[in-house]
């Protein structure tokens, strides 16, 4: 597993935004809405404990020193455990250059977070990231070197604030590479902890199927062949074919072609590059050809997910995500 996220890790490169340091005490609330496609929310409950309410599900309880990502940025309700009768005290708004400080008023203190987003940067976050569950919670305090893993994760986090806050020269670049580091070990512990079922990260969490999809995600646009994906996994034609589809229900080039289309309807969503170039990039050899796989594979041209019928190409981004990488 860790060979296999060092290999994602170029990936997986993710832009820090850190923007609350919270003292909430008494009966609180913290509305966060939905982030945009490509955003993540993360909360780290450095002191007490407190409830997340999610639309449609139960309250999860968060304690001292869990770590919550929310890799697709939904809404959610950071509160206090216990709701209580009275109402919501006010909050005082400060800040420490560029971060943001929340305080309860007129009441005590005792549950502190540290609140940010993760912005992913690449083009294959949609296939990574859109693989992963709604939620991770990293529970440090647990046994096990739980206090030790608390330091780390507190120490990263803490370094990412210092280096935005100080805005010293290469700040930004410093504390992409910290928050890459802090979202790698995150799936680390969360792969470890939580086997994945059926798709990208059940191949992802065998060492054969790994290595191949690390090799397509690379070079999408590259003409592979059955023989050289196996070499790239060290095993034969057949036991990586038994593989893929034991893991995900798939044949690997026909996973290949499952990324090449999630790739380009993400450049179609969110750039301005023409399908014949688009085509190009990700390994099709004409803007037709690409057409036709397009209209196979989502029942749509691609011209439909240009930005100028957005009504059209969320509809089709909501249909059917080939990140779980499901049989075409």
């Amino acid at each position: 597993m860790t060979d296999v996220l060092s290999g994602l890790a170029p990936l997986l490169r993710v832009r820090p935004e850190l923007q609350d340091v919270c003292r909430f005490g008494g009966a609180w609330s913290s509305p966060h809405d939905a982030e945009k496609r490509g955003w993540a929310y993360f909360h780290i409950v450095t002191r007490g404990r407190c409830a997340l309410d999610r639309p449609g599900r139960g309250p999860m309880i968060l304690e001292t020193g869990d770590v919550l990502l929310l890799p697709h940025g939904d809404a959610h309700i950071l509160r206090a455990r216990e709701p209580g009768q009275r109402p919501a005290p006010p909050v005082a708004v400060d800040y420490s250059n560029a971060i943001r400080v929340k305080a309860s008023v007129g009441v005590e203190a005792d549950t502190e977070l540290i609140c940010g987003r993760l912005h992913f940067d690449g083009v294959p976050e949609n296939l990574v990231i859109a693989a992963l569950p709604e939620i991770i919670v990293l529970a440090t305090r647990l046994p096990g070197g739980g206090a030790e893993r608390l330091d780390r994760f507190a120490l990263l986090m803490g370094s990412i604030r210092d280096e935005l806050d100080g805005n010293r020269a290469g700040a930004a670049a410093i504390a992409a590479d910290l928050a890459s580091a802090l979202l790698v070990m995150m799936l680390r512990d969360h792969l470890e902890a939580a086997p994945p079922p059926n798709g990208l990260l059940a191949l992802l969490a065998q060492r054969p199927t790994a290595q191949a999809v690390l090799a397509m995600l690379t070079d999408p646009a590259r003409d592979w062949t059955l023989d050289e994906l196996a070499d790239r996994a060290a095993a034969s034609r057949a036991t990586l074919v038994r593989a893929f589809r034991k893991a995900a229900e798939i044949a690997p080039l026909a996973f290949l072609t499952e990324i090449r289309l999630g790739l380009a309807r993400q450049r179609l969503m969110s750039g301005s590059a023409s399908i014949g170039e688009i085509a190009d990039e990700v390994g099709y050899q004409s803007e037709a050809a690409l057409s036709r796989a397009f209209l196979r594979r989502f029942g749509i041209r691609p011209g439909s997910l240009k930005p100028s019928t957005p009504a059209q190409g969320q509809a089709a981004l909501a249909a059917d995500d080939p990140a779980g990488a499901e049989t075409p």
